[in-house]
């Protein structure tokens, strides 16, 4: 088994008194793929350094398999490491670089050899294994590295950005690889990433750090469909979550304000009674939203479009309601369907995509589905 738990951990920097991680409580199952995003700053990297052993833990426990690692360094711990940065052996070939970790353990040569073979097929570089790094493009360089990381059997995988100054289509084919040799090698994996769009197609779970904190930990679903704050609930989506100010009308119902009177909107779920009457945040996602040339649905708004942006097989549509705010909100619709920019377009909300916050803490409460 290779399950890792954060209990209460804290890494401080004395030189300026700076908390980098606040009282971090979470787990990695055995055999998970974990994924912690967050903005730069917000303590991913500490995070992983400390779990690698790399960093001096402040406060608090890590434990592997319920066993506390705070005082062993990184091969007493058994992890594997790939970061941005390749530090592959430049005086090595691709082989020897893959090889180095089973080599240092003492590995025979014909267990080696197995290994290299194996974990260079699944990475597509079986062809190279007798060039240099030198040699190589950055794409392969990095597929190198991630290959020397999952080469042995170790109690964790840390991934700390692998990926994110390669392009967009190289970095596409190397998330396919790394989760296939997640799922192959039977590996609990830890991966930090700032692009959360990356770590959605990736992981089993997601943890989201902000100002040292964690946020939350779920399922990419119950993150985006039960978000613990405002911070996640804008974070973890691409488009991010429009936000409105409207007001509780009644504990089933909320309304906008407009310039022609109110716009009111039903909701699925439950809040406190207090709220009634109270000004509140209305949240809803862009690929939720229902976009139409007429007034064909009840709860619905109008707005202007302000910019097309054609994205593939989508386009995002930026539009100003009359709300009296101009509050600005994204739309998602198919590539298929053509809008203009200032053209009036009506803006449907269905009851069960709306989220309610008060300020940054949510107050609509849904059941579990």
């Amino acid at each position: 088994m290779s399950r890792v738990d954060l209990d209460h951990v804290w890494k401080i920097y004395p030189r300026g008194n700076v908390v980098a991680v606040k009282d971090l409580t979470f787990s990695c199952n055995d055999k998970e793929f974990l994924a912690i995003v967050g903005p730069s700053g917000g303590g991913k990297s500490s995070t992983l350094r400390m779990l690698a052993g790399l960093e001096a833990i402040t406060r608090g426990e890590i434990l592997f398999d319920g066993d506390v690692v705070n005082p062993l360094g990184p091969a007493e711990r058994n992890v594997a490491l790939a970061f941005e940065s390749y530090a592959l052996y430049l005086r090595l070939n691709v082989y020897e670089n893959i090889a180095f970790p089973l080599r240092a353990r003492g590995t025979r040569d014909a267990d080696v050899d197995q290994k290299v073979k194996s974990v260079a097929e699944l990475l597509d570089l079986t062809s190279v294994l007798n060039k240099y790094p030198s040699s190589l493009a950055g794409g392969h360089q990095q597929r190198v590295s991630l290959a020397r990381a999952f080469v042995r059997k170790p109690n964790v995988t840390l991934l700390d950005e692998p990926i994110s100054h390669m392009d967009q289509r190289v970095r596409a084919e190397l998330r396919a690889r790394i989760r296939r040799l997640h799922d192959e090698l039977g590996n609990t994996t830890i991966y930090v990433t700032h692009d959360q769009a990356e770590a959605i197609s990736l992981c089993d779970r997601l943890a989201v750090l902000h100002q040292a904190e964690l946020q939350q930990i779920g399922t990419v679903e119950e993150i985006r469909n039960q978000p613990a704050n405002r911070y996640v609930a804008y974070f973890v989506g691409e488009p991010a979550m429009n936000f409105v100010v409207g007001r509780i009308e009644t504990p089933q119902s909320v309304f906008i304000l407009t310039p022609e009177g109110k716009r009111s909107f039903e909701f699925k779920g439950e809040i406190d009674p207090k709220y009634v009457g109270a000004e509140i945040t209305i949240g809803v996602r862009p690929e939720q939203i229902k976009v139409s040339r007429t007034e064909k649905e009840e709860a619905s708004i109008s707005g202007s479009v302000k910019i097309v942006e054609f994205q593939g097989d989508k386009t995002v549509l930026t539009t100003k309601l009359g709300d009296g705010a101009s509050s600005e909100v994204k739309a998602v619709v198919p590539a298929t369907e053509r809008f203009n920019r200032s053209e009036t377009v009506w803006l449907h909300f269905s009851p069960d995509i709306l989220h309610l916050f008060d300020q940054e803490t949510p107050i609509l409460r849904r059941k579990s589905q």
